[in-house]
């Protein structure tokens, strides 16, 4: 198992979609927290559901917080959302989407970083 991971930030990585199987090597990665953005459903039914991900991230010791965005743009509220979570959830934090790209965009949304 290799995760893409992109690091965007001290403290803040990206990866595309992660499957259950994969969150007990994101923990040993020494990942503390993950954020799913990816909308349950939007991939078909070969997409694991949030569910499923919390309860493997949870497993493995990881806190888990699901805030889809969709992947036709995204308005305040969560960016709002992102940046308390920013505050709040132990890091590092990997956030996940399809490919990565609406997790580095609502980061740097909520940051204001280029």
């Amino acid at each position: 198992m290799t995760v893409n991971i992109t690091t965007v930030a001290n403290g803040f990585s990206v990866a595309p979609q992660l499957q259950p199987n994969d969150l007990a090597e994101i923990a040993r990665q020494g990942f503390r927290a993950v954020i799913n953005n990816r909308p349950d459903g939007e991939g078909g039914p070969d997409q694991p559901r949030a569910e499923d991900l919390r309860a493997a991230a949870e497993a493995a010791g990881l806190a888990y917080v699901f805030l889809p965005v969709p992947p036709s743009g995204f308005g305040d509220e969560p960016v709002v959302r992102l940046r308390e979570l920013l505050a709040e959830l132990p890091q590092p934090v990997l956030a996940f989407c399809r490919t990565g790209t609406r997790s580095t965009s609502l980061y740097r949304r909520a940051t204001g970083t280029p």
